[in-house]
């Protein structure tokens, strides 16, 4: 059981922290991270992982789908990030009146059902890429994994604490 948890915990934290960063304030005011730097975490976040855990020469050929399966994920994240903004932008270019009467649930629940699809398509194909490697970790290799993934659990616990503070103050302010 403890083998599927941290299995469950790295996957996590491959996948999460491009969303705790992204969604953690920048240096400016209202500043989102560009598609640059989004690709330039997505590159560190593998590259620690990689380096954490240490593959032995036979365990590398599994890397590469693990790889492509981050980078994917994290590809179509950044889309519907954008396609979302760009919907976001267009509403708010309306009237609050013609939005509300203008809305439309189905449409709403649709965009939402591809978007969870989309994302469990991305999830899937990443534990499916996990599985013959995790299976041919050491114990210690577990070790570092589980070490990994806690700290990243607490990061972005904490800016995703931090962007709930900043909302909530950015709302009392109006």
């Amino acid at each position: 059981m403890l083998k599927y948890a941290t299995a469950g915990a790295t996957a996590l934290f491959v996948t999460a922290a491009s969303f705790a960063y992204a969604q953690a304030p920048s240096a400016g005011a209202g500043e989102r991270l560009t598609a640059a730097d989004l690709g330039t975490l997505t590159d560190a976040r593998i590259n620690i992982v990689k380096t954490a855990l240490q593959l032995t020469p036979d365990q590398e050929k599994y890397w590469p789908a693990i790889e492509d399966a981050v980078r994917a994920r994290a590809k179509d994240r950044q889309a519907r990030i954008t396609t979302a903004a760009a919907r976001a932008n267009e509403l708010r270019e309306r009237s609050p009146i013609e939005a509300l009467r203008d809305r439309n649930p189905v449409d709403f629940m649709h965009r939402r059902a591809d978007a969870l699809a989309q994302r469990a398509a991305d999830l899937k194909k990443l534990a499916d890429a996990w599985q013959p490697l995790y299976q041919t970790l050491n114990p210690e290799q577990k070790r570092r994994m589980g070490a990994l993934t806690l700290t990243v659990l607490r990061e972005v616990r904490d800016a995703v604490e931090q962007r709930r503070l900043q909302s909530e103050d950015d709302d009392g302010g109006e």
